[in-house]
């Protein structure tokens, strides 16, 4: 089965200028999330506009369900991905209601008015990021973060498959940054593909399946984001030193990444993370969910590393309507450390791995 959305040898650079993106190469697939970060001034955003053809590949394609992307016409490409641009300053008369109405131009024809439907969908999706109260609000009077919100709001509206955020999190305080991270989170559950920018690596490690790092000069890596975003990394693409720890709390277990201090000269290749040595361990990782969607999902993904499986037991506690998975598992670190992580990023769960001492 192909991936939803592929680049291949993607590269770029604007004319008389330097190579900004040399050679890029990813994929998404439905449902997943893809974080892409780098230092400023890497091309994040020139890598988002090129992977939509709004600026064309001097070599290399996207590909969406295999089609180019360049070939395809811009209705067709437009009613199955939409972009949330980096909010600046909006100079439109709209209001905040309107613009998110603007979203559902993809689903009307040419010469056709807005529905009654259209007009639940808009008002739905405001009300699902908490901005209905600036439904009659003038776009150029409310804030930079309130207007990012109304721009997510407007993408959703269309109902794409694929929704492509450009730092999403920019002018947002913390809890309209976690409103944004978990609809991301939402959409993803629901199939929707989703790409977005970030400068946070910690929302990576906690959000998003797939990750890529540009470095300057045009490369990256990319991959499963146990694999990407790691010390080592971190440390190559941005000049410093980072630790990327956990933070328990009473649900569960949150990856977290602290930068240290500046390289100032090249220096030794550091110790990895705790559990990413390919030497076989033991962990033990303790699931707590509420519904048998979210049981399917976890027996699933189980499925898929069951070579690493040497225990498992399961305590439903119907007073509460909860029921705990307890499983042990003995194998390889970044196996155990990918599993962690992708049963981590299924909604409406609590996970906790717990590795054995040497």
């Amino acid at each position: 089965m192909s991936p939803l959305l592929k680049v291949e040898n993607g590269s770029f650079a604007y004319r008389g200028g330097p190579q900004i993106l040399d050679n890029i190469n990813f994929e998404v697939n439905a449902g997943e999330i893809l974080a892409v970060l780098g230092p400023n001034g890497a091309g994040k955003t020139t890598l988002l506009r090129c992977m939509m053809d709004m600026l064309r590949w001097d070599s290399g394609r996207s590909l969406l369900d295999g089609e180019d992307i360049h070939s395809m016409p811009a209705r067709k490409l437009w009613s199955r991905m939409a972009y949330v641009p980096q909010a600046k300053s909006a100079a439109s008369s709209y209001t905040a209601f309107q613009t998110v109405l603007l979203g559902r131009s993809s689903r009307i024809g040419t010469f056709s008015s807005p529905s009654a439907g259209d007009m639940e969908k808009a008002e739905d999706v405001m009300r699902q990021l908490g901005i209905l109260d600036l439904a009659d609000k003038q776009s150029y009077a409310i804030s930079g973060g309130e207007l990012q919100m109304v721009l997510i709001a407007r993408a959703m509206a269309s109902e794409p498959e694929i929704l492509v955020l450009d730092e999403p999190e920019s002018n947002l305080d913390f809890r309209n940054q976690l409103v944004v991270l978990d609809t991301i989170s939402s959409l993803a559950a629901d199939g929707v593909a989703c790409v977005f920018n970030t400068h946070y690596p910690a929302h990576a490690l906690q959000r998003a399946h797939r990750s890529l790092i540009l470095n300057k000069g045009g490369g990256c890596i990319s991959g499963s984001t146990p694999e990407i975003v790691t010390e080592d990394n971190i440390r190559r693409a941005f000049g410093v030193n980072a630790v990327i720890g956990e933070i328990e709390t009473a649900e569960s277990v949150l990856k977290n990444v602290m930068p240290l201090s500046i390289v100032k000269t090249a220096q030794a290749r550091g110790t990895d993370e705790a559990g990413s040595s390919d030497e076989s361990c033991i962990a033990s990782v303790s699931i707590i969910m509420k519904d048998n969607a979210t049981a399917d999902k976890v027996n699933s993904l189980l499925h898929e590393y069951n070579h690493l499986l040497i225990g498992r037991m399961g305590l439903p506690h119907r007073g509460r309507g909860l029921y705990i998975i307890n499983i042990t598992l003995d194998g390889a670190g970044p196996e155990i450390g990918a599993l962690s992580h992708s049963l981590s990023l299924i909604p409406g769960i609590s996970v906790k791995t717990t590795y054995a001492g040497e």
